[in-house]
């Protein structure tokens, strides 16, 4: 079923509760099919198909500007805060069509968390910055915040760097650790999926490392999708990648196929660095 809706007018549809259908999916958590989006009179993205599995780390690759942050936004319907956003075609999280009527899109925003670019803390405290999603879906209890606390930031693996600092503006962490604390500050929500926007691009390679580190760990727990202009980084962390050009999905598939042995000749220019 095809669709077309404004951004203003799906805004309307947070009340609603997002029922997920468990019996419709497999290994699949996430899938669009025909996707279409404009800015305005700019078509974002064209005829876009993709399965994205769970428990696996999904690299999108790609020329600046060709969709890669313009997709995984459509995954929990970041782009509806832009004006003149339009869209066709469906996008499922585990068989639910995400943009279909009765959606809860802060419900969905839970369950598909978002790390951003550069590190975005708010200019409050660390164990503040951690506690501010619990506390927004209604946990009050102490003892359950403070364990939810310790262990988002050990999984960050940050937290022998800051639990005798807990009380300290977040802002005064270097950016490798800002950067840990937004992914301990997603976590502590408990997503399902982990959406990463190009997350170690304002880093150096030792933060950037742990970062990477983190990554592989995560997908015993969570699907992660992430945005990267580095190609050695795609190789390196993902199990899958999809290559983009244009608005348009050119080729989709495991890592080590695409890298080693792309079907496309379009990927096989950009992969071997003869544009982009």
């Amino acid at each position: 079923m095809n669709f077309k809706v404004k951004v203003k007018e799906i805004k309307t549809e947070n009340n609603i509760p997002l029922e997920i259908d468990k019996k419709n999916h497999n290994d699949i958590i996430i899938r669009c099919k025909d996707l279409n989006l404009w800015y305005d009179d700019n078509h974002a993205l064209k005829d876009v198909n993709v399965s994205i599995k769970k428990n696996k780390v999904t690299a999108i690759i790609g020329p600046s500007g060709c969709g890669k942050s313009t997709l995984i936004r459509s995954f929990n319907r970041m782009n509806d805060v832009i004006e003149g956003c339009k869209i066709e075609g469906i996008v499922e999280y585990r068989g639910t069509n995400i943009y279909g009527s009765g959606v809860n899109v802060m419900k969905l925003r839970k369950q598909i968390g978002m790390i951003f670019q550069k590190p975005n803390p708010f200019p409050m405290s660390i164990y503040e910055n951690i506690l501010y999603g619990p506390k927004v879906h209604k946990i009050h209890d102490i003892k359950k915040l403070e364990a939810i606390m310790e262990n988002c930031l050990k999984m960050a693996v940050l937290w022998d760097e800051v639990k005798d600092r807990l009380k300290d503006s977040a802002l005064g962490l270097s950016g490798g650790q800002q950067q840990r604390l937004c992914i301990a500050r997603a976590l502590a929500i408990g997503p399902e999926v982990i959406l990463m926007d190009e997350p170690t691009s304002s880093l150096d390679p030792i933060a950037t490392a742990k970062i990477e580190e983190l990554m592989n760990d995560f997908k015993k727990k969570y699907t992660v999708i992430i945005v990267t202009h580095n190609m050695q980084q795609a190789a390196r962390i993902s199990d899958y990648t999809a290559f983009m050009y244009l608005g348009e999905l050119i080729e989709f598939g495991e890592t080590e196929q695409i890298f080693e042995n792309p079907k496309e000749k379009l990927t096989e220019n950009y992969i071997t660095g003869r544009f982009g």
